[in-house]
């Protein structure tokens, strides 16, 4: 598989991944209102502009890292996050301690490791931003999950959630790539190939021996949907959801939004990676009722 070494290129495809991840960011959050639940059930749009949580916000911060540095510097992307954070997005209540405690200071190494009694955080949350950075990485998967690795290690360095995030940036530089990814069976074993052994990978075997079922409530009942806010809860369904979409954004996103639980990561996971192929862009539509990115992101005027 080649990678695409061109720097607007790689632009180009890192900002086609964070919009889609936008889009099914702000559209899944819709769906945590409880009068937007018959809407989900006839795949129905919601009213109004959708606002977009987190998950956009911090990837937002991992594009503009890369569009300056070329890569990730950890230093740069901690700060970022930092600088951007705003409370009100939906952030968890450890990292939003933390990110203040960097605003105001403090060594993100330390408080990133200092975490749940040392362990660090297992969360979803290094997993949910990080498709746009697989499309950076367009048809070199093994650069992209390094680079994953690197940047959960800001906020999250429990082995689940970095290997969470190296399985979605595997996929999305994989999808991304100039030849495409092949079949959806193909995609899911070269993600599997990249992940250290994990609770994250032993979910992925599970999605690719699933990829034959067409009840995503029964593959979500088996892989988890994001419920419990961990990396192995999340991100194997997110990726059999993508796999079994390739280049329909729309039926990728209902099928992952109908099934529940953290609504707004899985449907950010899936549409960031599914947006990261030249024929996975969300409908225009879509886009023009998602909320406008930061002025301060790399594609505030895109």
């Amino acid at each position: 598989m080649s990678a695409d070494p061109s720097p607007l290129r790689r632009c180009e495809r890192a900002l086609a991944g964070l919009r889609g991840l936008a889009v099914g960011d702000a559209l899944g959050s819709q769906f945590f209102v409880p009068s937007n639940y018959p809407a989900l059930k006839r795949r129905a749009l919601p009213p109004g502009v959708w606002q977009w949580t987190d998950d956009t916000e911090m990837a937002c911060s991992v594009v503009a890292v890369l569009a300056e540095h070329g890569r990730i510097d950890q230093d740069a992307l901690a700060r970022s996050f930092a600088e951007h954070h705003d409370f009100d997005r939906g952030y968890g209540p450890a990292v939003n301690r933390m990110l203040r405690l960097i605003r105001e200071g403090g060594d993100w190494r330390e408080l990133a490791s200092a975490l749940f009694n040392g362990q660090g955080s297992w969360g979803n949350g290094a997993a949910m931003r990080i498709a746009p950075l697989g499309a950076w990485y367009a048809g070199d998967a093994e650069q992209a999950t390094h680079q994953a690795e690197i940047s959960a290690y800001t906020t999250h360095q429990h082995r689940e959630a970095v290997a969470g995030a190296m399985a979605v940036a595997a996929a999305a530089a994989l999808v991304a790539a100039p030849e495409g990814c092949g079949s959806p069976e193909s995609l899911l074993s070269g993600v599997i190939e990249l992940v250290p052994r994990s609770a994250v990978q032993a979910g992925l075997r599970r999605a690719l021996d699933m990829l034959d079922y067409g009840d995503a409530g029964t593959v979500a009942a088996v892989l988890g949907s994001g419920r419990r806010t961990s990396a192995h809860d999340t991100v194997p369904f997110s990726l059999w959801a993508a796999a079994r979409h390739l280049g329909d954004f729309e039926a990728a996103f209902w099928t992952t939004a109908q099934v529940g639980g953290d609504v707004d990561t899985t449907c950010a996971i899936v549409g960031g990676v599914v947006a990261a192929a030249a024929d996975g862009a969300p409908p225009t539509e879509w886009w023009d009722r998602t909320e406008p990115l930061p002025p301060w992101a790399p594609d505030a005027t895109g």
